[in-house]
């Protein structure tokens, strides 16, 4: 084993191990601050608190959960078919990029808490509001992270394959798809992170399931305790999602952490 491999797999425990004692510490702080009575009870209840309560209450929670994962599942799968095939079209022609990037970038601009009632209202309090609004919030830096990558590929290689007759189709496929993998991985990586939120929102705004509605009924009979382990499970779920991107990217391009560490 190398120097450099013990150097680098140092590096990778320290980076895993400072946010996780980071968390602890912070736990810690919350922990001594609530049994010192600092703070009342049901304003902030003490972590070991919100943990028995979230396994008292695990089956209601997973009952919620289901529900937000499904949607949080299929607006994401929704938001990247849409994202690639409009990015790919506005990497296709220069008129309908001209035209159609300023009204992305303008419908970032939308207030989700102004839009999710809306799309509640149109279609209803079933799967397809919630799946809507994951595929809104996360549309954007998806559409973002494949145009940059487009953009990215290379000049020459393109000019190479346009001089032995290759059609454009042809260049897309064989040099700039190939060349937008980083940066997809990259989008979907930031994307993912918003998804849950997305979902959780879409439910407060109207839902009949999901950790949304749990997160609002437990506020109405002002169980401070239950809202903050609902929270607890969504952070856990956004963590497993990411977690699986992370993983995805790694079996699924290997190539990215070599360049990667070149870098370095």
């Amino acid at each position: 084993m190398s120097l450099r491999s013990v150097a680098g797999g140092g590096r990778g425990v320290g980076a895993v191990l400072a946010p996780i004692l980071a968390f602890l510490v912070l736990l810690g702080i919350w922990q001594t601050v609530a049994a010192a009575g600092l703070v009342p009870a049901d304003v902030l209840p003490a972590p070991s608190r919100v943990v028995a309560s979230g396994v008292a209450e695990r089956a209601a929670l997973l009952g919620h959960t289901l529900p937000t994962l499904t949607a949080t599942i299929a607006g994401f799968a929704l938001s990247v078919t849409v994202a690639f095939t409009t990015a790919a079209l506005l990497d296709a022609s220069t008129a309908l990029r001209s035209a159609l990037l300023p009204l992305l970038v303008v419908s970032q601009t939308l207030p989700l808490i102004a839009l999710a009632p809306l799309v509640v209202l149109w279609f209803g309090f079933g799967l397809l509001p919630k799946v809507l609004l994951v595929a809104f919030v996360t549309f954007f830096p998806m559409v973002v992270g494949f145009l940059r990558g487009f953009e990215s590929a290379d000049p020459e290689a393109e000019h190479l394959l346009r001089s032995m007759g290759a059609s454009r189709a042809r260049v897309f496929r064989m040099i700039r798809l190939p060349a937008s993998v980083p940066s997809f991985f990259s989008a979907l990586r930031i994307s993912i992170t918003y998804a849950v939120v997305g979902a959780i929102f879409a439910e407060y705004a109207g839902a009949v399931a999901g950790l949304g509605v749990y997160m609002q009924s437990a506020k109405h009979v002002f169980r401070t305790d239950l809202v903050l382990a609902a929270v607890a499970v969504s952070t856990l779920l956004t963590l497993a999602l990411y977690a699986l991107v992370v993983l995805c990217e790694r079996y699924g391009a290997p190539w990215l952490r070599i360049e990667q560490g070149r870098e370095r």
